[in-house]
């Protein structure tokens, strides 16, 4: 009899307490089940028979499993809307956690611990008494109490959801004002507002109609037309989804100039082997986000299909959601498209000459005062044995041909991250490359986060001659923990998402769009080098 199956007879203890076992209160007894069937997200799958739907489906049969042997593992659950949490019920199959913490989050990116156990022993944990609040509730585990990984037959939260009870809407934003204008795009900023419960984001209008929503006190908003006169107020909507009042409205003029406006949608590391049928399924949520944009290409870095990128998985997943764009998009593999039975065979069967249109994975392409560079990062990877010098001979050739004002180069492995990946040193020659010919924008993946660097030198410090890299690897795949940010990051986020790219023919900025279409991020608006 194995360790795990010792585990499986022993530790199922019916109607054991093993944490916080006391009777529930009066209080708690009147809280609801707020978790059930809600969509969930999990660090990782032991295989795909065990995702993290199961760990809220209701069902005593059904169960989540992370990957084996290895600390620290999250499962994540969103209840949809914030809510008061008082109670968390863990139903642990064999594999347990000894020690972990419960996180509450009101943004699904910022989580403070509310809850830490350092002595569990599996069986049930019933965390009663806790108080907090917020939307999404996350298991963190970091030390397995077997040698196998965590796995849950349930997770469930107890409480009250907002919209039971509050009703009084967040105070009017003050001091609108614009803090920088070009001729496509317009910085405003303001003053935060208060609420009882708490402000959950801001509805930014321009004309009278909201064109984003962010969690910040601050927006930028592209893709306007030069020479023009737009009117902008802001409105607060607190956690409970109660509106404020629009601020008084401000006027702003953009500049002239700015021709070739155009945008792009962007992402890397995108459709996991699931459907839209299935509520935990990410990468039709960020198609959406693409398809919201109306973007006039769509970049793609790396890893466009999971696991190992048969021909057969990118028609029944990327297709599905994704696949809408193909005809504008313009892709680059990572190293998953390497996994396949022939290295690339499913990614080149799928995009066709798409993906090779001039007979390599790595080509450049064009559009208004820009150009732009498509690399296979695989060749600069040493570690995994496929170094190819002639990629880079190409590159400088490339480079020196270029007759356009601006430069972008997108790739799958960052040269910087502050991600499960990190840094790659194998990738310096490129990035000293892209540094030394001026490039404004470098875009990746590999690493399963979001974020921003400002403007860097071929050190990784800041410097205002460099390229602004930024790492988009949300769109769809589990998301990775992130770790100590660079000195030069100047945004980073756990969290799904798109990229909407605004170029001119002098100028580009950026925003990272959330799975809710609010803005989690916006860049400032860059000249070209």
């Amino acid at each position: 009899m194995t360790l795990r199956t010792v585990l499986a007879v022993l530790l199922p203890v019916p109607l054991l307490v093993a944490l916080g076992g006391s009777q529930a209160t009066a209080r708690t007894s009147a809280d609801v089940l707020l978790s059930a069937r809600q969509p969930a997200l999990a660090s990782s799958i032991e295989d795909d028979t065990l995702p993290a739907r199961q760990a809220v489906d209701g069902s005593t049969t059904t169960r989540w499993a992370s990957t084996e042997g290895v600390d620290p593992q999250w499962i994540r659950v969103d209840l949809g809307q914030p809510a008061t949490i008082r109670r968390v019920k863990l139903n642990w199959e064999a594999a347990y956690a000894k020690v972990y913490r419960i996180e509450v989050s009101g943004n699904g990116t910022d989580f403070r611990t509310v809850k830490e156990v350092a002595d569990g022993n599996g069986a049930v944990d019933d965390l009663s008494g806790l108080t907090a609040h917020g939307r999404y509730v996350r298991l963190v585990g970091t030390q397995r109490g077997t040698p196998y990984g965590y796995s849950l037959w349930e997770l469930e939260v107890y409480g009250t959801a907002d919209s039971s009870g509050d009703t009084q809407p967040p105070s009017v934003p003050t001091g609108l004002q614009s803090s920088a204008v070009t001729a496509t795009s317009a910085a405003l900023q303001w003053t935060a507002s208060t609420d009882n419960v708490g402000v959950g984001s801001y509805d930014v209008l321009r004309n009278g109609i909201v064109v984003a929503s962010t969690e910040s006190t601050q927006y930028n908003d592209t893709g306007l037309t030069a020479s023009t006169t737009y009117q902008y107020a802001v409105r607060a909507r607190d956690l409970a989804g109660n509106l404020s009042g629009p601020s008084q409205a401000i006027t702003v003029q953009t500049g002239s100039g700015g021709t070739g406006a155009f945008v792009l949608g962007a992402a890397g590391d995108i459709a996991d082997r699931c459907t839209e049928s299935d509520s935990s399924c990410v990468h039709p949520k960020t198609a959406r986000l693409i398809q919201a944009m109306s973007p006039a290409n769509v970049i793609t870095m790396g890893d466009n299909q999971y696991d190992d990128a048969h021909l057969s998985d990118f028609r029944n997943y990327y297709d599905k959601s994704w696949g809408k764009f193909k005809a504008i998009t313009k892709p680059i593999p990572g190293n998953h498209e390497s996994y396949d039975d022939t290295p690339f065979a499913g990614y080149r069967a799928y995009f066709g000459s798409i993906a090779t249109p001039q007979g390599k994975q790595y080509y450049s392409w064009d559009k208004g005062n820009w150009h732009f560079i498509a690399l296979d990062s695989n060749d600069f990877v040493t570690g995994e044995g496929m170094a190819e010098p002639a990629q880079l001979t190409w590159l400088k050739q490339d480079l020196a041909r270029n007759t356009k004002g601006c430069i972008a180069a997108y790739y799958h492995h960052p040269r910087f991250s502050s991600g499960d990946h990190g840094d790659n040193p194998d990738s310096i020659q490129l990035w000293q490359t892209l540094v030394g010919a001026k490039v404004d924008l470098v875009l990746n993946g590999h690493d399963h986060h979001y974020e921003r660097f400002l403007p860097q030198n071929v050190n990784g410090q800041v410097d205002p001659a460099g390229p602004v890299q930024i790492i988009g690897g949300m769109g769809g795949a589990p998301l990775y923990d992130v770790h100590a940010a660079h000195p030069a990051t100047a945004k980073i986020l756990s969290t799904y998402g798109a990229l909407k790219l605004s170029m001119t023919d002098n100028t580009f900025s950026t925003q990272l769009i959330g799975l809710d279409s609010k803005v989690l991020d916006s860049s400032p608006t860059y000249t070209c080098h």
